[in-house]
């Protein structure tokens, strides 16, 4: 971070970290993207994601399933991107 990069990749930040922890880096995270930092957040905490987030981009073996503003897309429709429920079967019945 001492080069102040315009582009960050972040993996699973909160991954194994404790809860006064997590909330040190999110706060951080938010620090940065207010200074200007384009983050590119991968995170299994919705809630944590979501909070710091503009844009949602869910994927599901290797496709975008999901996409748009984080103040829009709904936690229930991630969830159902996420698990595939919103595939359709024959018969146009969810699978």
């Amino acid at each position: 971070l001492m080069s102040n990069p315009d582009l960050l990749l972040l993996d699973e930040v909160s991954l194994g970290l404790s809860p006064l922890v997590v909330d040190r880096v999110y706060a951080s995270l938010q620090g940065l993207i207010s200074s200007g930092t384009t983050i590119i957040l991968v995170e299994q905490d919705l809630n944590r994601a979501l909070s710091v987030s503009n844009k949602v981009i869910c994927m599901l073996e290797g496709r975008i399933v999901l996409a748009g503003d984080s103040k829009s897309v709904s936690r229930d429709e991630v969830t159902k991107a996420y698990f595939g429920l919103h595939r359709k079967a024959a018969g146009g019945v969810p699978a």
